[in-house]
């Protein structure tokens, strides 16, 4: 330990001091004369002595004397052992070098020996403090999770007199801020952190069930697909086997290939049969060669109700594909049909079972679920301006759905000028508003969207689908489209025409408010039919249906209904939710108290009040929630005006940011060390750290610093001299 020293120092400049010492000596010599003046009288001696001493008191304070004390530390120096608990060191990825046919160890037990004093501390150096802070994250479970730069923050504001500190950590942060930030400070404190990687940087042998994305409900006797994503990081091609279970009775098996180093996706089919709510279960199973079974297995909760949709087609001719959708749509179990035909060449509407004689008013129209727009616009004997924007208002803020279907009339040329402009996905050439004929047929190509999308399924794998879009009967007519619109999603294209942006798209998805706006550019979807009847004509269009009233189907009751996104939403994600709330009399009400009780899986209640809607948003009531516990939540809206209420069930899913498998990130625990002047060692290679920690400097003393030229007692002691050389100039009669 160091003793106490001190000393004195001044902080000044060159010149402050060549200037100081000029004035010392001329007030020096000018003190002289003056005595000399005197005769060398005695007092005027003492007097011009005190005044040169004045001048060097000053001079001394110009350049800033100050008192320094070194203390030694009152502590011992401190070398902090960081290490990893989060769940990822569960992890096993650690072979024996000596022994590789050994069972591998986890990333935890592999850092417990590192876990003693001995291990960091030399016998020669008695005086060093050695301490053990484990961390993971601020979360609840804590180990849920990896916060690195909270770690080393912890070690930095708990401990003094630290002289370096040793992270043992695989690096896989995954919350709170980047640890670079961390390592800053401690650059900044002349604190080296030495990190130890521990863990495998290549993938290990493993098949993992990465996702499912199955819908939050479904429709008895109707066919459910749920995707779903396998990773191989096997070094062969795997032939997977793929077992779906309902309540954890195994219903169905596939086989799939999953490529070497690669992942598939696909999907599984289930048709229930009974209402209730079901937990759906996928596992994959288990490969000889894989070391991490515990990823094989996802589930996820799912209810299953009877449906009813509501569905309004609108068409002026009818034409082949209106009369072939109309038929699909009648001979669906879960749709309700109703139809309003602008024929041009009737004196009224045409009319007939399931037809009506009016486009429906606002009240009717809400009422509907999807609206397909055939080959009309607005214009008279056709839509109006204020059925336009009632038809906007129902997408906008009632979550329906609107399919555009064109025609060779080139009726909805007027669409893109009104109220649905902002809805319509595509911008048409106004030099062909009739659209292109041709004698050779064109056909459908998907898209990279369209080959994942679930609304252009028409085989059971990838493969399939393939094939099927390449070999359905093809179409002699397409819209004028010049492009889609910013913002749209294209599933398929012409294959050969071309526009100069590209491919001329013919199948557009879009969002629109809190709706869906499909754009579909022939009207010969009907064509496939040949040779398979409906098989994948009808497929398509019931796809279509149910996707775009999925929102409007989550929760709903005579007069409001309840909607949220996303539909499975993970910890502390934000959730949107919104109401459509219907007035006493059946419109819309754009004013009231509603609000949204959601009850957590351990009971506790939220509640949020939901702000009424925007612009045309009439009768949407819009507010968030942010969920903090995994598990089923019970959603409850209810309005104070009319009383109404829905209720409905919310699966919040975990975050799993510790998923074990994952990759140990030497590069983070590198860029730490950089940072704070330490070093980076792989878990095989830690003994290479002691010399370097033996190395380290002890802490630098505690200085005590005294600044003389501002401190009172010498700020008094110049002005008692300056007084007293006042007194004596009077008593000496020089004044």
């Amino acid at each position: 330990m160091q003793n106490q020293q001190g000393h004195l120092e001044f902080f000044s400049s060159g010149s402050v001091i060549t200037l100081g010492l000029i004035i010392v000596i001329v007030t020096g010599v000018l003190c002289w004369f003056a005595w000399h003046r005197s005769n060398y009288r005695k007092r005027i001696g003492w007097l011009e002595l005190l005044r040169f001493v004045l001048i060097c008191l000053v001079v001394i304070t110009l350049n800033q004397p100050e008192w320094l004390e070194s203390h030694p530390p009152e502590q011992r120096s401190t070398l902090a052992v960081l290490w990893d608990k989060s769940n990822s060191m569960q992890t096993r990825d650690i072979i024996d070098d000596q022994d590789t046919t050994a069972k591998r160890k986890s990333r935890a037990e592999t850092i417990q020996p590192l876990m003693s004093e001995d291990v960091w501390k030399s016998e020669e150096d008695t005086e060093l403090n050695v301490v053990f802070e484990p961390f993971s994250s601020l979360l609840d479970p804590a180990e849920e999770a990896t916060d690195i730069n909270a770690g080393l923050l912890h070690v930095l504001d708990n401990h003094s007199n630290l002289r370096g500190v040793v992270l043992l950590s695989d690096g896989d942060w995954n919350i709170g801020e980047s640890p670079v930030a961390a390592a800053t400070r401690f650059h900044m404190k002349g604190v080296p952190v030495f990190t130890v990687g521990v863990g495998s940087e290549v993938p290990l042998p493993d098949l993992e069930l990465v996702s499912i994305d199955a819908p939050t409900f479904g429709v008895t006797k109707k066919q459910l697909r749920i995707p779903f994503v396998v990773r191989n990081t096997l070094g062969q091609d795997r032939d997977v086997s793929i077992t779906l279970s309902i309540n954890d009775n195994a219903t169905t098996t596939k086989t799939i290939t999953v490529p070497a180093m690669g992942q598939a996706q696909d999907n599984i089919a289930w048709t229930p049969q009974e209402t209730g709510d079901y937990d759906l279960t996928l596992r994959i199973a288990k490969d000889v060669q894989e070391l991490i079974p515990e990823n094989n297995e996802l589930s996820a909760p799912i209810s299953i109700r009877k449906e009813q949709l509501k569905v309004l087609v609108i068409e002026s001719y009818p034409r082949w594909e209106y009369r072939y959708l109309r038929n699909a749509l009648e001979r669906d179990a879960g749709v309700d049909v109703t139809c309003l035909l602008f024929h041009p060449k009737l004196s009224q509407v045409g009319g007939g079972r399931s037809y009506i004689k009016r486009f429906p008013d606002a009240r009717e129209l809400s009422k509907f679920d999807v609206v397909f727009l055939g080959d009309v616009g607005i214009a008279p004997e056709q839509l109006t301006v204020e059925q336009a924007q009632d038809l906007r208002q129902l997408v906008s803020a009632q979550a329906a759905g609107i399919v555009f279907i064109p025609g060779r009339t080139g009726a909805q040329d007027s669409l893109t000028g009104g109220p649905l402009a902002d809805l319509y996905p595509v911008v048409l050439d106004p030099a062909i508003p009739n659209g292109v004929g041709s004698s050779v047929q064109g056909y459908f190509a998907l898209t990279e969207s369209g080959q994942r999308s679930l609304l252009t399924r028409l085989g059971d794998t990838d493969l399939d689908n393939s094939d099927v879009w390449r070999t359905l009967p093809g179409f002699f007519w397409y819209a004028g489209v010049r492009r889609a619109k910013v913002g749209t999603e294209i599933l398929a294209v012409h294959d050969q025409a071309a526009t100069v942006a590209g491919r001329v798209p013919l199948i557009v998805t879009k969002t629109y408010g809190t709706g869906k706006v499909l754009f579909m550019g022939t009207d010969s979807a009907w064509r496939w039919r040949h040779g398979v009847e409906d098989k994948y004509h009808y497929r398509f269009w019931s796809q279509v249906a149910r996707w775009m009233a999925y929102r409007r189907q989550m929760a709903q009751s005579e007069s409001i209904r309840l909607f949220y996104s996303p539909d499975r939403p993970h910890v502390d994600d934000v959730l949107t939710l919104n109401a459509n709330v219907m007035d006493n009399v059946g419109g819309p009400m754009d004013r009231g108290t509603v609000t949204v009780q959601a009850i957590s899986p351990a009971g506790k209640t939220e509640t949020i009040r939901l702000q009424p809607g925007i612009e045309d948003a009439l009768g949407l009531f819009v507010g968030t929630f942010v969920p903090k516990e995994a598990g089923n939540y019970r959603l409850v809206a209810t309005s104070s005006e009319t009383g109404a209420s829905v209720q409905t069930e919310l699966s919040v899913q975990g975050l799993n940011r510790e998923q074990q498998g994952r990759l140990a990130r030497f590069d983070v625990l590198d860029e730490i060390a950089k940072i704070t002047n330490g070093k980076l060692v792989p878990i095989t290679e830690v003994g290479t750290l002691l010399d370097h920690l033996a190395a380290l400097p002890e802490p630098e003393p505690i200085v005590k610093r005294t600044r003389i030229w501002a401190h009172p007692l010498w700020g008094g002691l110049i002005i008692l001299l300056l007084g007293l050389f006042w007194v004596a100039r009077k008593m000496a009669g020089t004044i």
